[in-house]
């Protein structure tokens, strides 16, 4: 897979094929540690991904703090509309 085409979704796709590939029990010594090797670089990946995703969630409650703050109204919760 070219990196540059690279998304979460089709690295965990991807990891799930090696995964089922290696238990499947086919897979000689040479393949095992490439796929061992590639699927740590995919395992990277994700959790690069996912640290970002998280740093831009905490990005937008601080920013939604900050405006509740400069309106001069206490930052409530979002709750769910009833049903």
């Amino acid at each position: 897979m070219d990196e540059d085409e690279r998304t979460y979704e089709t690295a965990v796709e991807r990891l799930d094929q090696i995964i089922g590939r290696l238990d499947s029990g086919e897979a000689e010594l040479r393949e095992t540690l490439e796929l061992c090797g590639e699927a740590k670089e995919l395992v990277e990946y994700c959790a690069g991904e996912l640290k970002a995703v998280d740093e831009g969630l905490k990005e937008l409650r601080l920013e939604d703090l900050a405006r509740s703050l400069g309106d001069g109204a206490p930052a409530e919760p979002a709750q769910a509309e009833p049903d």
